[in-house]
């Protein structure tokens, strides 16, 4: 009987724990519904606003370009007018002037022909003289109306239905933006944004990549990126703080951006790379990711080390030449797995690296491989993977490493891959350069 007892508590305990189980997924499918629900009415109250808010504007523009135009026509019509009158005018008071002499001349003439005997010789003598100086055969001419000005107005009538095409396909309303966050990957001091289209029937000229600290309300989105690639990785990014993100795109022949893609959150748990302070010859950046090569020693060429142990296996360590001086065979850019040795350059043991001639080097022997020379806008990316562990023995260890890393280094459109055999078996490597002479100047990521 207890036995029975024990099987169906057993089994009550199981299914009171598959109804609690049960109870919170579907209270984070509710979680979810909810969250897209608010993204729904959120995202369709913006657009609303959006929309309004353009439509207004474009209104008040419209209605101020039409009045403008109003404005310039009339001002049109008043020259015309003015320009056309003023003639008329001044022949109007030349005629007026005229008549104003004949009135007065055929007053005269009707007084000398009304006065006595004595003073009709004198009269008509001068009015004869007044008459000749006048001279009534000469009259000013008047224009036909077919010469003057006859001022109207002319409209194209396509225009508002042009204007009626034009509205009518002005803006769209979309339900979801064609390009989306594909990918955030936390790097040192930095996160590797991927984005991809979601919409195959647009055809993608450029996207446009912001990104803006989360939570910050004054913060606002700031671009880090346009172009034409689907990933950029952005720096100088803050540990454990998160970031929103987001992409947009420009199709082919178009010079409006498309939507935003759904802001996504990310944040890098790494400490960023840094050079270590100190050490003759450089100056570093605020930062400590950017480091200068400052003077010049032929007798002595100092190694500049990280700060730390940050670059892991798995990563991609990055070295962009933003200047450069001159080159030495010497010179190197690479890893290792101390930052104690007294040597002037990485071409020593427990160290990889590539000269700035091309040459690389593993435990200080140069390799048969060679790279592009290093130069100005260079790249030079160095991949580490474990590939195994050998057991440590008294017999092999005289031999060489006991732990194996494949090792791959990019610089321009090639790269070099080979195995790397170490003493001991590393997690962290510290990463560094050195130059002979002055100029180079190195940002690490």
């Amino acid at each position: 009987m207890s036995v029975e007892v024990d099987v169906l508590l057993q089994e009550a305990k199981e299914s009171i724990e598959a109804a609690q189980n049960y109870r919170s997924e579907l209270q984070q499918r509710l979680h979810g519904l909810n969250q897209a629900r608010k993204q729904i009415r959120g995202s369709s109250g913006q657009a609303r606003e959006t929309l309004r808010k353009h439509f207004a504007e474009l209104q008040a523009a419209a209605t101020r370009l039409l009045a403008e135009r109003l404005a310039n026509l009339l001002t049109e019509v008043d020259t015309i007018e003015a320009d056309s009158i003023k003639p008329l005018d001044d022949c109007q008071s030349l005629i007026e002037h005229g008549v104003g002499q004949a009135d007065e001349l055929l007053r005269e003439g009707e007084a000398a022909l009304r006065c006595g005997l004595g003073e009709k010789e004198d009269k008509l003598g001068s009015f004869t003289k007044k008459a000749m100086h006048i001279q009534l055969d000469s009259l000013p001419e008047v224009p036909a109306l077919v010469d003057v000005p006859c001022v109207s107005a002319q409209f194209d009538d396509s225009l508002l239905s042009l204007l009626r095409d034009r509205v009518a396909r002005h803006g769209a309303v979309s339900s979801h933006p064609p390009v989306q966050i594909e990918e955030l990957q936390e790097r040192p001091g930095s996160i590797l944004v991927r984005w991809c289209k979601v919409d195959e029937d647009f055809a993608a000229a450029d996207y446009r990549l912001q990104y803006r600290r989360s939570g910050s309300g004054g913060s606002q989105y700031e671009d880090t990126y346009i172009g034409r690639e689907s990933e950029f990785l952005v720096l100088h990014l803050d540990p454990h703080t998160d970031y929103l993100f987001r992409v947009c795109a420009r199709g082919e022949g178009r010079t409006e951006w498309s939507p935003w893609s759904i802001p996504q959150t990310g944040y890098t748990t790494l400490a960023p790379h840094e050079w270590r302070s100190g050490t003759e010859g450089y100056i570093l950046s605020s930062r400590k990711n950017i480091a200068l090569r400052n003077d010049s020693s032929q007798s002595r060429c100092p190694v500049l080390y990280s700060k730390a142990p940050t670059y892991f296996c798995g990563q991609t360590l990055t070295f962009k030449i933003s200047a450069a001086g001159q080159m030495d065979r010497r010179d190197s850019l690479g890893v290792c797995i101390d930052s104690e040795s007294e040597e002037e350059s990485l071409q020593r043991d427990q160290a990889v690296c590539i000269s700035t001639n091309g040459a690389v080097f593993v435990n200080g022997k140069e390799m048969t491989n060679q790279l592009p020379a290093v130069t100005v806008g260079s790249a030079v990316t160095f991949d580490m993977e474990v590939v195994s562990l050998f057991p440590i023995s008294n017999n092999n260890t005289s031999e060489g490493g006991n732990f194996k890393l494949r090792v791959t280094i990019g610089s321009g459109n090639r790269e070099v891959v080979f195995d790397w055999l170490v003493d001991q078996p590393v997690d962290c490597l510290f990463f560094g350069c050195s130059f002979v002479h002055s100029g180079w100047k190195v940002l690490v990521f």
